[in-house]
């Protein structure tokens, strides 16, 4: 992968008139037809629809001028284009309107020129939609370049574009990132609200950006979409200034920085992540930064919990209203068992329950908060293991077959079911949960290669509202050269 080749690389030759929108479009096209047969990345694509607008838009005065991208095929909608969630259920729907996330991308410049793949409803962490077949991991292709965001993540890292929007409701944009050698912030609750009708997106938990290659690329797309909307009921005050200045400018802080090698719900965490986050330790230290081992006093048992509660609630009013248009029950076999078993649990979930959970999450926040009046970040890794294979299963065949039974079970088993599915799967990946339930920025650096070659992140979380700390400690690390 070039990492000079950003997407602002691209904005640069066309201010110079060295390319047209038109060539860009055409050759990302050119790049999709080689490489998606062996990564299964790109879902759908509108190419005349694309080609038409790069030769009759307007670039002039945008942040990124007539550059392609792909959007992520869940939440991020363009008006006439399918939008299925890696659904059975949505697999011939068709957005009737463009989402305001969707509305800012095309006004900072960028020309959609087709969809990305993700599991169904994004309630994985790999990419292996039943209706579309797993993403390939561009780096090692028997590998998963993980989930929800795999599509995205596989587009950028083999170059079939610079850049792709993604989303994030539980290491979503981190996850790929970890596993594939990408940039992935996880902004602010609030800072890039979707809109219209779905602002919530799991309690906030889950929020729209972008994967790139680049911390330039991270500033700029954050300048281009951070927004406040009346409407949305999350909200984060505007940054004053320009992140991509800021980060043009070479101006760094000195930060306080701690750091935590524990799984926050006690798995285990590889030698490989250790070192991933030992490295990056002796790396801060040497250029003067104060950096301590500590972790914050968070139950993580309890907040995924909590965190699974406000999943199965969700799943539980979604798929209530695509029975009620259907004018029928849903059944086991309008979904993948994951979804399903979701389903089950959500139907048993009080009011309480879910107001509970919610106030676990506030918990966290309130402790995260403490925790930041004394250290600026907390790095840790982004996961705790490299790619999973792509044939791997993380359920066994029996509880597969409890899975599919799960509306015959009580609400104690649908319960249990749910943490039991996702246990292993959760191991892989148990450090990106918290900053979705706390509503802080989190960003994953690709810093660190296995002796197999596959990329391995490290993540740091901020206060809310600290992008701009995140990219800072991100650009010193890149600009040191420990990016691979």
């Amino acid at each position: 992968m070039d990492r000079q080749k950003d997407a602002l690389y691209f904005t640069g030759l066309l201010k110079m008139k060295k390319v047209s929108p038109e060539e860009l479009v055409a050759d990302a096209f050119k790049k999709i037809e080689e490489e998606n047969p062996r990564c299964n990345a790109v879902v759908h694509t509108r190419m005349e629809k694309a080609l038409h607008e790069a030769r009759a838009r307007d670039f002039r005065n945008t942040l990124f001028g007539g550059v392609p991208i792909l959007i992520k095929d869940l939440g991020q909608d363009l008006a006439g284009e399918p939008s299925t969630s890696g659904s059975r259920l949505l697999k011939d729907y068709v957005a009737p309107r463009t989402s305001h996330f969707v509305e800012a991308i095309e006004k900072a410049g960028f020309i959609v020129i087709g969809q990305t793949s993700t599991p169904e409803f994004g309630f994985k962490n790999i990419t292996d939609a039943v209706i579309h077949g797993p993403a390939r991991n561009p780096c090692n292709r028997d590998y998963s370049p993980g989930g929800s965001s795999g599509g995205a993540a596989a587009a950028v890292a083999s170059e079939m574009v610079a850049i792709a929007t993604a989303s994030d409701g539980g290491g979503s944009i981190r996850i790929p990132a970890s596993f594939t050698g990408l940039v992935g912030l996880k902004p602010t609750r609030g800072r890039t609200p979707v809109g219209p009708g779905s602002y919530r997106g799991w309690q906030g938990a889950s929020i729209s950006f972008a994967l790139t290659k680049t911390v330039r690329d991270t500033a700029m797309m954050l300048d281009a979409l951070q927004t406040v909307q009346a409407a949305a009921p999350f909200q984060t005050p505007l940054f004053p200034g320009s992140h991509f200045q800021e980060h043009q400018s070479g101006k760094r802080r000195k930060f306080r920085i701690a750091y935590s090698l524990e799984s926050p719900v006690k798995s285990i965490v590889s030698a490989d992540a250790k070192r991933a986050v030992l490295q990056t330790v002796a790396a801060l230290e040497e250029l003067g930064y104060e950096v301590e081992e500590k972790t914050p006093n968070i139950d993580g048992i309890r907040l995924m919990e909590a965190y699974y509660a406000m999943n199965g609630a969700e799943t539980d009013a979604m798929l209530r209203g695509f029975a009620t248009k259907l004018g029928r029950p849903l059944t086991a076999d309008d979904m993948e068992l994951v979804s399903w078993s979701l389903y089950q649990y959500g139907r048993t979930i009080s009011g309480g329950d879910y107001s509970l959970a919610l106030g676990l999450w506030d918990q966290a926040a309130a402790t995260m908060d403490q925790f930041h009046g004394t250290y600026d970040l907390l790095l840790q890794p982004t996961t705790a293991a490299c790619a999973p294979l792509i044939d791997h299963s993380f359920q066994s065949e029996e509880l597969k077959e409890r899975m599919r039974n799960a509306n015959l079970l009580s609400a104690a088993d649908r319960k249990e079911i749910v943490w039991t599915m996702f246990e292993e799967s959760l191991g892989v990946t148990p450090f990106t949960q918290q900053a979705n339930l706390t509503g802080q920025p989190a960003i994953s650096l690709p810093v660190y290669r296995t002796a197999a070659g596959l990329p391995f992140g490290v993540q740091f979380t901020a206060p809310k509202g600290k992008e701009a700390w995140l990219l800072d400690i991100a650009a010193v690390l890149e600009m040191e050269g420990l990016f691979i």
